[in-house]
């Protein structure tokens, strides 16, 4: 290692941090020679994953800190102004969630960009990550940035971009801002306005509360029964996030007075204190909601994740129990209810992810509706539907991805866990009208379309050492593809870095099984983890109880998962 070249790095990021907090870390590190922590911070620059940037808060350019951020809106400002000839006009939407440093990071992207001479649209308080897409539309925006992490834990923070049309940026705008970036000064010469001087400019403007009200009412008219419920019980959580004020509110608009929040995460807090990972996938984390649901004895559970964009749900099975869904299930009920209930102005179209269960898939041949996959993160899909609509007429009704991720309809183009939430009370509202559940519903559903049974693994592999096992593991699948995954035989591999079925090249591997199972493994864009997805689909025979199809169907899922991690095990996992 050279640790007089890291040394001088590091010196010269030190002099050029704008932040007093984060040059007294570095100062501490390099007292310290703490050559491994330095080596990790200096590595690379943060770069841009699935919609701009994501990272462990702290001193380096391979954190997230306001040095990259006063950096990364240069960039962004500089390549708005070489790409949209009216952005001076139309401006840039800045929100931001409630994390530590969520603030100052918002108020140094507005900074830098009435510095630019672009106006910045600016919410003076935490929003959900929607409600900033939404802004986009709504004032005709050239651009947003929203300042969040979405579900990571406490210690990150992130930079989330979305283009005028709406939707989270994609190629060439991401590789256009990242070289762009690469030629910013250092942060110290990055210059800025104050908010005093930005207001006086005109430039920077605070955003009035009527945007939220607008979003409110777009939401609303996306329910499709739109009668509300007196008797059906919800219990909503915010996980300490952004999203809990609007969901009570939007539910309470709809017709749905008997809502329970949880108490404990109700108010927006960036410690997390009651979770470990805010995430409603995470083991442990729904705990709370659990228990208040069982006190009130809600039929419904719904929660978001910290900045409201996704959605996990609970609900009551045949026995009484609640069950926690899964992801695609979720998606398989919101999809099926739009595309069965909802009007439409010719060919409906849904949308989900190479990664998701193909069941919306069958669904939509089934109900002669246009059907897309395309790459993980919903960007792909919310320009997979402006295309669509763009060039063959079609009408997007839904999309979703496995990872707790939908939208209905157009007011948002990303994806909007405030919005699923109130069209899925909807949804449980027009079951409880038929005399039936959700649960009922989703067998409904399962008995016409097949039970798909899926699942996924992630191992988590933090800093460059992780990052080069990640590759090394995508590497030895790809070298050396499995024949058998268990007992079962690999029918075809699809490797979309080499641009599979017309899609953008994507580190993702696919290997197709015999009977129609799946297994795809790929990198996370968003955090240092490998995820594996596992698919089962299993027919049950004619009267079969489901329950016993559905045990059937699991076991084999655990039997092909076990398989599966063996041999990701001998390509290089860690145990």
């Amino acid at each position: 290692m050279d640790t007089t070249g890291l040394r001088e790095r590091a010196e010269a990021w030190r002099k050029a941090d704008p932040d007093p907090e984060t040059q007294a870390e570095l100062a501490q590190v390099l007292a310290k020679s703490d050559w491994a922590d330095l080596s990790d911070r200096f590595a690379q620059d943060l770069e841009f994953g699935t919609a701009g940037l994501r990272g462990v808060l702290g001193a380096g350019p391979n954190r997230m800190n306001r040095a990259v951020v006063r950096r990364t809106t240069a960039g962004l400002a500089r390549y708005l102004k070489a790409t949209v000839p009216d952005v001076t006009s139309r401006g840039v939407v800045v929100g931001r969630d409630a994390r530590r440093l969520s603030r100052e990071l918002a108020e140094d992207t507005a900074a830098v960009l009435v510095a630019e001479g672009i106006p910045a649209h600016v919410f003076p308080e935490p929003v959900p990550t929607p409600v900033t897409a939404f802004a986009v539309l709504h004032l005709n925006a050239a651009a947003a940035v929203m300042v969040t992490a979405s579900h990571n834990p406490p210690e990150y923070n992130g930079y989330k971009v979305y283009w005028g049309n709406g939707a989270q940026i994609v190629p060439p705008q991401d590789v256009g801002i990242a070289d762009a970036i690469a030629k910013v000064e250092p942060a110290n010469q990055v210059p800025l306005l104050t908010p005093a001087q930005g207001r006086a400019k005109g430039l920077w403007r605070d955003l009035p509360e009527d945007v939220g009200n607008v979003y409110l009412r777009a939401i609303l008219d996306l329910r499709l029964y739109k009668k509300g419920s007196d008797t059906l019980s919800i219990v909503y959580t915010a996980m300490h996030g952004v999203g809990g004020a609007w969901a009570v509110l939007a539910l309470k608009e709809a017709g749905f007075p008997r809502v329970t929040p949880v108490a404990e995460q109700q108010q927006p807090d960036g410690r997390f204190p009651t979770v470990r990972f805010p995430n409603p996938e995470e083991p442990g984390a729904m705990d709370l909601s659990l228990a208040t649901a069982e006190r009130v004895k809600a039929d419904v559970v719904l929660a978001n994740d910290p900045d409201a964009d996704r959605l996990a749900v609970m609900a009551r099975d045949a026995s009484g129990g609640l069950r926690l869904l899964t992801g695609n299930e979720v998606g398989v009920l919101l999809g099926h209810y739009v595309l069965t209930q909802g009007a439409k102005d010719g060919r409906a179209h849904v949308v989900t992810t190479i990664v998701s269960s193909t069941q919306l898939g069958e669904i939509a041949r089934g109900l002669g509706a246009a059907y897309d996959e395309v790459l993980t993160g919903f960007k792909w899909i919310a320009n997979r539907a402006l295309e669509r609509s763009r060039t063959e007429g079609t009408q997007f009704v839904f999309g979703y991805e496995e990872a707790l991720g939908y939208t209905v309809g157009t007011a948002t183009r990303d994806k909007d866990g405030v919005g699923a939430a109130l069209v899925f009370a909807d949804l449980a509202a027009w079951c409880e009208s038929r005399g039936t559940t959700v649960l009922g519903y989703l067998e409904e559903i399962q008995r016409a379309f097949g039970l798909h049974v899926g699942a996924q693994r992630n191992v988590t592999l933090p800093g460059a050492a992780g990052a080069q096992t990640i590759r090394a593991i995508m590497q030895a699948f790809r070298a050396s593809p499995p024949e058998r995954i268990g007992g079962t035989r690999v029918s075809a591999v699809r490797d979309y870095q080499q641009g599979e079925g017309g899609l953008p090249p994507s580190n993702v591997v696919a290997f197709a099984l015999e009977g129609g199972g799946r297994v795809t493994l790929r990198p996370s864009g968003t955090e240092p983890k490998i995820k594996y997805y596992f698919e089962h689909k299993e027919t049950p025979a004619p009267g079969e109880p489901l329950p016993q199809a559905r045990q059937r169907a699991e076991a084999k899922l655990a039997a092909l998962i076990d398989a599966f991690l063996v041999l990701a095990r001998e390509r290089g996992q860690p145990a």
